[in-house]
């Protein structure tokens, strides 16, 4: 006799972009309802390697996760004094600071090679608050927490080129 693996929860398996949801760190601690509902309010978005899928001081409305792929955080874009501060990879999210509060964009973000990226729009995520303002409250924290660490990464290389 053979045992069927028991799902985890009534709604598993989840859709394609609900399962890479389930993996991020970003929504870590979110149910699985919450999990596929939050997927389908996202949209998927393909660029080519060096599409300019944001620029540094328009305006932001959305986030972006990588699905697949990589984007470069670039400052000053297409000037002599480019600088390319980070590079982000699958699993990784960028435009998370649109989403607390409104200001413009604090960096362009290029394409480093053809990228998969899942948007999600502020008024997706204030209709996801209004139906479930504890899983909300989740995401919010886990944005915090990664934006802590990717400001105790540049404070310490800060520090080091300051040695």
């Amino acid at each position: 006799m053979s045992v069927l693996p028991v799902p985890v929860s009534p709604y598993f398996p989840f859709s394609p972009t609900g399962k890479l949801f389930a993996s991020l760190p970003v929504f870590a601690g979110l149910d699985d309802v919450a999990l596929d509902l939050l997927a389908t309010y996202s949209e998927e978005r393909r660029f080519e390697q060096g599409a300019v899928i944001v620029n540094e001081g328009d305006p932001g409305s959305e986030m972006f996760i990588i699905g697949d792929g990589s984007v470069e955080i670039v400052k000053r874009l297409g000037t002599e004094n480019e600088v390319v501060l980070a590079t982000l990879t699958k699993r990784n999210f960028f435009g998370e600071m649109c989403l607390i509060e409104c200001v413009a964009r604090s960096a362009s973000v290029r394409a480093a090679e053809p990228t998969v990226l899942f948007a999600l729009s502020a008024r997706s995520l204030l209709a996801f608050y209004k139906k479930w303002p504890e899983q909300h409250a989740i995401i919010i924290l886990n944005i915090a927490r990664d934006v802590s660490r990717r400001l105790r990464a540049l404070d310490e290389a800060f520090c080091a080129r300051a040695d």
